[in-house]
């Protein structure tokens, strides 16, 4: 029997009136005679209050006992939506992470899964129950709890399917699918019906939230079709797969949630300070070595960390850190395509902006500016390089 992988994000399972549409969704592809895992995040923005409320005890709390904490959430969701299922006559089970067989490497917050041990899962389906899985957690070697980072549950769910060989992910969520650039922020942005592993990854990694980058990587190494598709409109979603449309933009994708730290000084290691951030498992997305001067750009939502690492390690520096944008054009093979780099040019030399850099790559090409920036210049790049079908 054909096995379909779902999985709901936060949104979709806030509250129980939600829950209730999501078990419709669920039920009624059962009732079609599929064998259904559900992969499920925490509720709303629990994962949110639970790192606040732990940063409030200690500024810089345990990572592993963060794990412990923050894998709850999902924990709730599973046990509420499980409850609802049997409510409504449906046979079914709720698992934790390590409950699933999801084994994950040893390291916290940011862990990456290993191997899946399924016949836990296989044997509830054996039974026709549904499966309901905790998204965004694992167990290590050391039978730790560890978590996948966030949009973690994605993964999960893009795992479970691969470890399954199961036909079809979906990945719902409170957006329709992957579109032109963001539509809260342009309303002209267009849905997309397809796109890419190579694309989907490249939008995933400049900061769109639709699908997490990971697990377009599993999905592209198995070759397992993902439709990310909307939990509250009835749509086909965008289904993201191994077929390419060479240059041509796909997407635009503008990040504001970038930090920019100048760490300034004499006689600075440059080694030594990349390795500060580092060993405290904070990935820089960039780090640049200049005279007296470190720049490095990081993710917004690393900021305590860093905060906690300049107070206790480079307190003798000046340091200057402040938010920045970054608007990312995507599209296989675009920038052997002049025509659209000069229009790019053109625009960006017209809107007067204040750029940091542009990077050029085969998949993308990157605008960083100096501060961020209003939407306004992702509305008229869009209006200009995006042409209607």
């Amino acid at each position: 029997m054909n096995t379909i992988v779902l999985k709901f994000g936060g949104s979709s399972v806030a509250d129980n009136e939600k829950l209730n549409l999501v078990a419709n969704k669920i039920t009624t592809l059962y009732n079609q005679g599929y064998d259904i895992v559900v992969v499920v995040s925490a509720q709303g923005k629990k994962t949110d209050s639970l790192l606040s409320e732990a940063y409030e005890l200690s500024k810089n709390p345990s990572n592993r006992e963060l794990d412990v904490l923050l894998s709850t959430g999902e924990q709730a969701s599973i046990s509420k939506l499980s409850i609802l299922l049997n409510e409504l006559g449906y046979k079914c089970i709720s698992l934790t992470g390590w409950q699933a067989g999801i084994y994950t490497n040893n390291v916290n917050q940011n862990a990456i899964i290993e191997h899946i041990d399924t016949e836990r899962i296989k044997t509830e389906l054996s039974k026709r129950k549904i499966v309901i899985i905790a998204g965004f957690q694992g167990i290590n070697e050391k039978l730790d709890i560890t978590t996948l980072g966030r949009g973690g549950s994605d993964t999960t769910a893009v795992c479970v399917a691969a470890a399954l060989d199961a036909t079809e992910c979906y990945i719902y969520s409170d957006v329709e699918g992957v579109f032109t650039t963001d539509p809260k922020k342009v309303p002209e942005a267009k849905k997309l019906k397809e796109v890419s592993y190579d694309e989907m990854l490249d939008i995933s990694n400049e900061g769109a939230r639709v699908l997490h980058n990971r697990c377009v990587e599993i999905g592209k190494k198995f070759n397992i079709p993902i439709i990310a598709k909307s939990t509250f409109k009835k749509d086909n979603g965008t289904i993201v797969n191994n077929k390419i449309e060479s240059q041509k933009i796909k997407s635009l994708v503008k990040n504001d949630e970038i930090l920019s730290v100048h760490i300034i000084g004499e006689k600075i290691d440059f080694i030594h300070v990349y390795n500060l951030f580092v060993k405290n498992e904070i990935m820089p997305i960039e780090f640049i070595n200049n005279a007296n001067e470190i720049k490095a750009l990081f993710k917004s939502s690393e900021l305590n960390k860093i905060n906690f690492i300049i107070q206790e390690n480079l307190s003798d520096f000046e340091i200057l850190i402040y938010n920045i944008s970054r608007i990312s054009i995507i599209g296989y093979g675009i920038s052997n395509d002049t025509n659209i780099l000069k229009q790019i040019i053109s625009i960006l030399e017209s809107e007067k902006c204040d750029i940091q850099k542009i990077d050029i790559n085969n998949g993308k090409i990157r605008i960083t500016f100096k501060t961020t920036v209003s939407n306004t210049i992702l509305e008229t790049l869009h209006k200009e390089l995006i042409k209607p079908e």
